[in-house]
């Protein structure tokens, strides 16, 4: 489906380029990527919905273009969200994933990504921000991807999560952060664990079989 096009291009896959997938889906063109060497048939992308929907995962992808920022001991108050993430915004700075721990003794720690390309500016106005809000500490890692399952049978079909969370735990790969909707599942994971990850989540739901 058009939607499932849209996050995989969100995700890493490199086909597709957003803007087209969206013309496409603003008026209703179905689009077909086909390989340049042969003249097999493609990939189809839109037609018809019902017929896309019974795959419960159509793809697989990853990102290692992403670092994450952790602030540690962040006031528990209301405000405090905004006064983190304003400034990034501010200076166009894209923010991906985001996980807030429970508070304790009315502070908190707060982790999310940002796109390494960004990352020298969003250390800049980050540190800003810990000194405004008398934060513990700070900390950066460029060394993680995110892994993501793309289908919109994800909708009818439960444990589609717990699934993925165990073909990881198999390979012995820790989950750093999740962020999960109706047709997407992410998980931050080490950059050198991607590969690993990627090639397990294909075997473990039967995209492989295919021949790709």
């Amino acid at each position: 489906s058009y939607e499932e096009m849209l996050e995989m291009s969100a995700s890493g896959a490199k086909i597709m380029q957003l803007r087209s997938v969206e013309y496409g889906r603003k008026y209703s063109i179905v689009l077909e990527v086909r390989s340049s060497f042969t003249d097999k048939p493609g990939t189809i992308i839109g037609g018809d919905e019902k017929i896309l929907e019974k795959a419960v995962v159509s793809g697989v992808t990853c990102d290692d273009s992403e670092a994450k920022i952790t602030i540690f001991g962040v006031p528990d108050r209301p405000g405090i969200a905004a006064s983190i993430f304003q400034p990034l915004a501010e200076a166009n700075i894209n923010v991906d994933m985001i996980i807030q721990n429970v508070s304790e003794k009315g502070i908190t720690d707060v982790s999310f990504t940002v796109p390494q390309k960004d990352l020298v500016i969003g250390k800049q106005i980050i540190e800003k921000v810990v000194d405004k809000l008398s934060a513990r500490g700070l900390a950066f890692d460029e060394r993680v991807a995110k892994v993501s399952l793309i289908g919109a049978g994800m909708k009818s079909h439960p444990g589609v999560a717990a699934k993925m969370f165990s073909i990881l735990a198999k390979e012995n790969i820790n989950i750093e952060m999740i962020s999960t909707s109706t047709i997407k599942v992410s998980c931050v994971i080490r950059i050198e664990d991607v590969k690993k990850a990627v090639r397990a989540l294909h075997q473990g739901f039967g995209l492989d079989k295919a021949g790709d």
